[in-house]
Parts: C-alpha cells; structure tokens; sequence
C-alpha cells in the first residue's frame, strides 16, 4: 500500500501551482486530502512576512500535537526558515522550489536534509490536471526584478525568468482537452513576462486565447507600468476577464518613493480611469503602516483611494521582513494604528464594490467552483463571488445569470 501525502500550501497562486506540480510528479505515494491519515506532510510556505513565517509555524506546532507524519518544508520559507527549522527537528526536510520534481525521491529520505536548490531555475514540467479545482493555474514565470524596499521575495524567487511559451501553450492544450476553460496566469511578476526575449503578456495571452477550449483568461498581480500600449489593444476581447488586479502599494508619492515603487499616483489614476470606461473592475496590492506613514501622508493616501475606481483589494498592515530596507527604517508606526487604517481603507473600497455590483447593468459569466451549504458558488467575470441557488447540478458548469440580486456580500440569484 502507497504512503499517503497531505498537502498544506499558504501564499499566492504561484505556491498554488508549485504544489500542483508537486502533485502531478508523485509516482510512489498516494494524495490525501485528510491531513489526519497522512504518513508525510509538504508544507508549501509563504515568507512575504515575518507574520507569514509565524502562521507556518503554528501549523507545524499544530502537527506536532495531532500528528506523526514526517513533516517537509518546501516554498519562499524554504530560504528564509528551512536551516532553523531543520535544526530544531521541527522539520524532517527542506527543499526549495526548483526541486519539487524530484518529490518521490526527497518523500523517500530517510535522513534529514537540507536542499535548497537553484534561483535560477525554470520549470518545464506538464500540468494536465488540477486535483479539486475548475480553474487552472498556469505558471508562466518566475522570480522579480524589482525591489521593493519591504519585499523578500527577489531574493527566495530569485530575478525575473519566463517559461517556455511552447511549454506553457501545450500545458493549457492539454488542460483544455481536459475540460478546463479558464486559465489564470500566475507568476512571481507575470507581468514581466517575455521581457529579454522579444515577447510579451500580451502575445501570450492572444497565443492562448486560440486554442480550442479556452473560454476565459485570468491575470495574476500586474505593475501599472506593464499595463503598455500592446496591452491596451487586447482590453476588448471577450475572452480577457474584465478585472484586473493592478499592485500599487500606495497612493501618497512620497509613501511611493520610500517603498522604492516605479509607479506614480497621478498616471495610475489616470490608467485607473482609462480601464473604467472599457468595463473593468479593478484590485489592488496596499500596504498600511509601512515605516515612516504619518498621519498626513495617511489622509493623503485616502484621499487619493476615494479618487481611484477600485472595486477589489488585498490589503495588509505591514509587518517586518527581516534583511529588507524597510527593515529598518524610521519612525515605525503603531500597530494598532496601521490596523485602524487597513480596517478604513477595507471598508471604503467594499463600499466600491457594492456600488460597482449595483450599478453594473448585463449579464454575468460565471463557472460554478463549487458547492458547500446547500449553495453553488463561482465568480463572474468580474471576479465578483456569487451565489447561486438551484435543484440542477451546476458544478463546473458555465452560466450566464441575468436577474441577480445583490447582497452586501455577494450577488445571489435563484435558478
């Protein structure tokens, strides 16, 4: 009998897509979805943070108390954590992203050991499955030139490389033929993709948009400036998802500055309003507390966001990540103040999307995801949650829903 695997990934869809391939390369051993009848557990970490460093210690304290499975670490924390972990015996493995191939043969040791492989690595395995989802996640690159002055993430990815396009296209060929009909784009900074090599996002993105089967496609976290005038031209084909997800950090320039951002408040809101007027919602990266954020540049920053477009928002306080800029830098800023500020910031821009479902006249194209407490549930092309009441079976199926009621929460309709 096969030893069983459980899977526990934190972070962004990038780790999402690591474990699938983690996954899809297991010959010797057999997936399970109960963490409690696991004989190993992989740890996929995410380490944007120190708090994201701590939420995966507290799931290894959790297994060490209800669990005997030999425990493997693998993700961003792999670089950041792995060495002390494995020397607390905390962790029976660590291994870095460029390894995840070799799953069978790392699952197999029976010593514990520490590789953290290659920064320059690039995948080119074959995903032709995705265990539990409707939606497929196709890595296209890794790693980020940028550098932010609170980010970690440069220097566990490593710089900015793209997959091979023809890797990436047979990929999403096969998860096609499969059944899968939306595909979202994924990456350390996908927008950099192709950059060095004479293509681009959006020569990707119409590439794919002709392979038989491709119903919807979705973009990870993209800067302002890989928004271009080749992009632009794409904005209207009805196979690109009408929200994108576009990271500003903040909206006060002299926040920009000290976070060593490339983007300028007054030309974001000017691409903000661009993309308004072509049907887009859109979301948006922000960082609340981040050193040296006094209560001027606050209300700035606000002032600002009541001024942007914006319908979706991942937001989060600042948190120390050690061996970054900011890391250092003066004055810091009350935690229970960078707290109150997310919750204000939270609050104005759910006020937008309430506002944005409300005034949104059409119809909406959704994938059912899933079915939990008596309800269907999936996201239109908005990428706004609905739900969905109905006797038919709806799951993985597509709909267009035109009498939706909206709820502060979600868009509810019966069927």
């Amino acid at each position: 009998m096969k030893k069983k695997v459980f899977f526990k990934t934190f972070g962004c869809r990038t780790n999402l897509y690591d474990s699938q391939v983690m996954i899809s390369s297991m010959q010797e051993y057999e997936i399970t979805e109960d963490e409690a009848e696991a004989d190993a557990i992989v740890i996929n970490s995410c380490t944007v943070t120190n708090g994201a460093d701590t939420h995966v210690r507290s799931y290894i304290s959790h297994i060490e108390k209800t669990s005997h499975a030999k425990v493997f670490l693998t993700g961003c924390g792999a670089h950041t954590k792995g060495e002390s972990l494995l020397a607390e015996k905390r962790v029976h493995g660590v291994f870095g992203q460029s390894e995840k191939q070799k799953i069978d043969f790392l699952l197999s040791q029976e010593k514990p050991f520490y590789d953290p492989g290659d920064l320059n690595h690039i995948d080119d395995v074959i995903v032709d499955d995705f265990v539990g989802k409707s939606r497929a996640f196709i890595k296209i690159q890794e790693g980020c030139n940028f550098r932010c002055s609170y980010c970690i993430i440069p220097f566990v990815r490593g710089d900015a490389r793209s997959m091979d396009e023809s890797k990436i296209l047979e990929q999403i060929s096969r998860l096609a033929r499969n059944g899968f009909g939306e595909f979202i784009l994924t990456g350390t900074n996908v927008g950099s993709y192709g950059m060095g090599h004479g293509t681009s996002i959006a020569k990707l993105m119409k590439k794919i948009s002709q392979i038989r089967g491709v119903r919807r496609i979705r973009l990870g976290s993209v800067e302002p400036i890989q928004i271009t005038d080749e992009f632009k031209e794409i904005l209207d084909e009805p196979w690109l998802e009408k929200h994108l997800h576009i990271a500003l950090q903040h909206t006060a320039p002299a926040m920009l500055k000290l976070m060593n951002r490339r983007n300028l408040y007054k030309q974001d809101r000017e691409l903000f309003e661009f993309l308004v007027q072509k049907g887009f919602a859109i979301g948006t990266d922000f960082i609340t507390g981040h050193p040296g954020e006094t209560q001027a540049l606050w209300e700035e920053a606000m002032h600002n966001v009541r001024a942007l477009p914006l319908t979706h928002l991942h937001a989060f306080t600042y948190s120390k990540r050690d061996g970054t800029p900011s890391a250092t830098m003066k004055p810091e800023v009350n935690g229970k103040i960078a707290k109150e500020r997310l919750h204000e910031l939270e609050a104005l821009v759910e006020e937008k999307n309430l506002a944005f479902r409300r005034n949104f006249k059409g119809s909406l194209d959704v994938l059912v995801e899933s079915y939990k407490e008596g309800y269907y549930h999936g996201f239109d092309q908005h990428f706004n949650k609905i739900m969905i009441d109905s006797n038919e079976d709806l799951l993985g199926n597509w709909i267009s829903v035109e009498n939706f009621e909206v709820q502060k929460e979600t868009n509810y309709v019966r069927i």
